[in-house]
C-alpha cells in the first residue's frame, strides 16, 4: 500500500522512525515533508500535499492512505480535511484508529507526536492500515451525505440551516 506522510517540526523525528517502520513492512512511503527541522515551519502545505496525494492515488485506483503528525495532531487533521475527498481522523488510541476505518472509511489519520510514543503511534498506524471499512449501509450512507455536502453544500432530504 502507498502511505503518504507529512508532519511539522514537532513530528519530524517521529515521522522518520515511522517511515522506516512502514517501509520495513513493504509499504511505499511518500514523504511530503518537511525534510529538515525548522522550528517555525508551517504544517498546512505539508499536510495538504499528503492528503492530496491520497486522493489522487485513490482516484487512480491505487491503494493509498495518509498519516499526518504534529504536536497535538489537531491542526494537521484540520489541514488534511480541507482537501476534497479526505476523511481525516484524529487518532489517540487503538479504538479510534480502528473505528476511523470501520465506520468512517477514513483515508488519513492524524497523530499527536507530543502525545504518544513512537511505539504507540506504530500500533495506531498498523491498526488503521489493517482495518477495513465495514461497508455497512448506515456508515456508507453517512459518508455519502458528507461527500454530498462537500460538493453541493446540501444533503438531499435533510435540513441544513
Amino acid at each position: 500500500m502507498r502511505i503518504h506522510i507529512a508532519t511539522d517540526h514537532a513530528g519530524l523525528e517521529f515521522s522518520q522512525d515511522l517511515q522506516a517502520h512502514l517501509r520495513s513492512q513493504g509499504h511505499d512511503v511518500i514523504d511530503h515533508g518537511p525534510q529538515t527541522y525548522e522550528p517555525l515551519d508551517d504544517y498546512p502545505s505539508f499536510c495538504i500535499n499528503a492528503a492530496r496525494g491520497v486522493v489522487v492515488d485513490q482516484l487512480a485506483g491505487i491503494e493509498a492512505l495518509g498519516v499526518v503528525f504534529g504536536g497535538s495532531g489537531n491542526g494537521e487533521q484540520i489541514a488534511a480535511n480541507k482537501v476534497a475527498g479526505v476523511r481525516a481522523a484524529l487518532v489517540w488510541n487503538e479504538s479510534t484508529a480502528q473505528l476511523a476505518r470501520e465506520h468512517n472509511d477514513a483515508n488519513v489519520i492524524s497523530i499527536g507526536a507530543r502525545q504518544h510514543t513512537v511505539d504507540e503511534a506504530k500500533h495506531f498506524i498498523d491498526t488503521f492500515i489493517a482495518t477495513p471499512f465495514t461497508h455497512e449501509e448506515r456508515h456508507a450512507r453517512r459518508i455519502a451525505q458528507l461527500a454530498e455536502y462537500e460538493t453541493t453544500g446540501a444533503i438531499a432530504g435533510h435540513q441544513i440551516d
